[in-house]
């Protein structure tokens, strides 16, 4: 069975951002059972987890010998054997991942620097006074992204993939602003893409191993 690392305990504000969620959410659009491998905190760091995964981070999946790290390459390996993720079609599976990578690479980075500002820097002076600039440039990118989705339910059109998985977890991370919120577009799009039944399985999965261990 497919076996996927998650940490055992992490702060409130991390609970259901984690990059778990991003595999247990392809999982479940691929209809993949799943297990978990619960991490203590330090696990991330011993040499025999770090010799699956170099950076000491969540998650990686293992399956039959196979091990895979970085969310994004999971959610496309997953993709391999699920129409629900990628389709068939050659054009269309291209444009799934060109949207995934896009997710990674054009928004996440922007995405983080005002994340990781407000989260962890919020009292330092450098951060108060580069805050204002990290949000200016994520808007921007976001705007773009808007415009892009326009009136499609997704980015693609009319079908879900591994790239609105990818978009929405990481638009996601800014749910303590209003920064996507505001954008009445991506509001409504992330609000399609959490309602799907696959994601609120993989949220409640998340949360519950958290549960289950505090």
């Amino acid at each position: 069975m497919i076996s996927i690392s998650a940490f055992k305990w992490v702060p409130e504000f991390a609970r259901g951002q984690v990059r778990d969620l991003r595999a247990r959410w392809a999982l479940e659009e691929a209809g993949l059972p799943y297990k978990t491998r619960l991490l203590e905190q330090g696990d991330q760091d011993k040499p025999e987890y770090r010799a699956l995964q170099p950076f000491g981070q969540v998650p990686i999946l293992e399956e039959d010998g196979l091990v895979l790290f970085e969310s994004g390459a999971i959610a496309l390996h997953i993709g391999e054997r699920s129409e629900a993720l990628l389709p068939k079609q050659a054009a269309a599976r291209a444009r799934a991942m060109q949207w995934l990578i896009a997710a990674l690479n054009s928004i996440e980075p922007f995405v983080m620097n005002v994340a990781l500002i407000d989260l962890f820097y919020a009292q330092q002076e450098w951060a108060k006074l580069r805050r204002p600039g990290a949000v200016e440039f994520v808007q921007r990118r976001l705007s773009a992204l808007s415009r892009s989705l326009g009136e499609k339910s997704f980015l693609d059109g009319d079908r879900f993939t591994a790239g609105d998985l990818m978009m929405t977890t990481v638009l996601r991370i800014l749910m303590h602003t209003d920064i996507v919120s505001s954008d009445p577009r991506l509001a409504a799009y992330i609000e399609r893409c959490t309602a799907r039944p696959a994601f609120k399985r993989a949220l409640d999965a998340q949360i519950g191993d958290f549960r289950k261990t505090a």
